[in-house]
């Protein structure tokens, strides 16, 4: 799969804010905290972006915080056109409710890249049922899981009995090493400072 191969620091002042791309690294150690401009000789001086500027630079932190392609971004968009709901609001809940970000949003993974590699290679299962795709969607009532055969792993054993913090609308038991979808989420479940309207005026051009 395509991959940035860009510092993760430096996208993160690439955009302007912290995508938490290391995990909790980006909580102690962050050179964003530090040197908070663009990278380049001239991060630091003033420049008036566009319009188009402003879309583009909403879509790629998304698309970066996320970690997803450009092939699948625009398909999220194209599918989120044809729901009842805002456009904006209805492309950020697919993309919330993929099954790799559910992993790190439960606390099983650091990080979304390391909760896509977790699914990549069938530590998870979804009611039962290993699933390996890290796009699939789960749904309300979906229970999440590490498989049992993998739960004995230093990276899934040193979670048992640790305190995580889920979303509202997730929860994940950290003796059994099992979780719950409880509802889908809301928008103030997204932690990111997203404007999706800019996203969807990009696409909209």
């Amino acid at each position: 799969m395509a991959k940035s191969t860009n510092p993760d620091c430096k996208q993160c002042r690439r955009e302007g804010c912290k995508l938490f791309l290391k995990g909790e690294r980006c909580l102690t150690k962050c050179s964003f905290d530090k040197r908070p401009v663009v990278p380049g000789q001239h991060g630091t001086a003033r420049k008036k972006i566009s319009e188009y500027g402003l879309q583009l630079r909403e879509k790629q932190k998304v698309k970066k915080a996320y970690n997803l392609l450009e092939r699948q971004f625009r398909l999220y968009y194209e599918k989120a056109t044809r729901s009842k709901e805002g456009t904006g609001w209805a492309m950020l809940k697919m993309i919330e409710m993929r099954l790799d970000n559910v992993v790190y949003r439960m606390g099983i993974g650091s990080s979304r890249t390391e909760s896509r590699q977790i699914v990549n290679h069938g530590h998870i299962t979804v009611n039962g049922k290993k699933v390996n795709i890290p796009s699939y969607q789960v749904k309300v009532g979906d229970v999440i899981a590490i498989k049992e055969s993998k739960q004995n792993l230093e990276m899934f054993a040193s979670l048992k009995g640790l305190k995580v913090n889920p979303p509202k609308w997730l929860e994940f038991n950290t003796e059994s090493l099992t979780g719950k979808v409880l509802a889908e989420p809301v928008r103030e479940d997204i932690d990111l400072n997203i404007k999706e309207h800019l996203i969807v005026e990009y696409y909209s051009r």
